[in-house]
C-alpha cells in the first residue's frame, strides 16, 4: 500500500490518500474495494466508535429523522450481520437496561451482541418467519431490512432481486407490527422500487425514498421508510 497526498478543504492542507498496489493474487475489483474501504471516512469512523459496520450510520441518520427507534421498542433486524443495525438499535429501544427487545437474522453467522437475540438462519427458509414471531412473543413495533443478495454484475439482475427481498421482508412486516409500526428497508434504483412503494402506500400512512449521507454518492443504494402501519381492514 503506499499514501498519495491530495487537496484537502483545509488553507494549504493535505491529507493522505491510501492506494493498494496490485500484488500477487489480487485482482484489479479486489484492489478497488480495498482502496475505498481505506479511504472510506464512515469506515474509520465505526472503527473509533465501536460499530461492526459502517452500515450503523446509515440507520442512525435515518432514525435521527424520522425516530423509529423509540425506549422499550420492539424491533426484528433481517440481514443483520455483521451487526451495525442491531447495535443502533439496541441502544436506541434500550435493551442493555432491560426496557427493549432486538430480534436478528441472517444466513451468516453473527458474533453475539449485548442485548441482542440471533437467529442464524436464512430468513428466506420456511421456518424463518415463525421463528422470528416466537422469538418476538407478540407484535413488534419496528422491521428493519439491510438484505442484499450477493451482486451478479447485471445492474438490471442485482436490482430485481433486492427488490424482491424488500417485498418478502414487506409481507412480513405486515404480519408482525403493530398498529402504527415502520418498515425500513434498502432498494436499488431501478423503476420496480416504484412498484414497492405503491404497494406499501396501502397499509401504511407515509411512504417515502431516503438516501443517507453514509450511503456512497456512487452507488444506486436507496432504503424505502414506510411508517404509521394500519392493519388491512382498519
Amino acid at each position: 500500500m503506499t499514501a498519495a497526498r491530495g487537496k484537502s478543504g483545509g488553507r494549504g492542507g493535505r491529507e493522505l490518500k491510501v492506494r493498494v498496489r496490485t500484488g500477487k493474487g489480487r485482482t484489479l475489483a479486489s484492489k478497488l474495494w480495498l482502496e475505498r474501504q481505506l479511504n472510506d471516512p464512515y469506515v474509520a469512523r465505526a472503527k473509533r466508535e465501536g460499530y461492526r459496520s459502517r452500515a450503523a450510520f446509515k440507520l442512525i441518520e435515518i432514525d435521527d429523522k424520522a425516530h423509529i427507534l423509540k425506549s422499550g421498542g420492539c424491533v426484528v433486524d433481517l440481514g443483520a450481520a455483521p451487526g451495525g443495525w442491531s447495535q443502533v438499535a439496541a441502544a436506541r429501544v434500550g435493551t442493555q437496561a432491560g426496557r427493549g427487545h432486538v430480534i436478528a437474522i441472517d444466513i451468516l453467522d453473527m458474533p453475539p451482541l449485548p442485548g441482542v437475540d440471533f437467529l442464524h438462519l436464512d430468513f428466506l427458509d420456511a421456518d424463518a418467519p415463525h421463528k422470528l414471531k416466537a422469538m418476538a412473543g407478540g407484535p413488534v413495533d419496528v422491521v428493519l431490512s439491510d438484505m442484499a443478495a450477493n451482486a451478479t454484475g447485471h445492474r438490471k439482475t442485482d436490482h430485481l432481486r433486492i427488490v424482491a427481498l424488500a417485498e418478502t421482508a414487506a409481507m412480513f412486516a405486515r404480519e408482525v407490527l403493530k398498529p402504527g409500526g415502520a418498515f425500513l428497508a434498502k432498494v436499488l434504483q431501478g423503476g420496480t422500487e416504484s412498484v414497492l412503494l405503491a404497494d406499501l402506500k396501502r397499509d401504511f400512512a407515509t411512504v417515502k425514498h431516503i438516501k443517507p449521507a453514509a450511503s456512497r454518492p456512487d452507488s444506486a443504494e436507496l432504503y424505502v421508510l414506510a411508517t404509521g402501519f394500519r392493519q388491512p381492514g382498519r
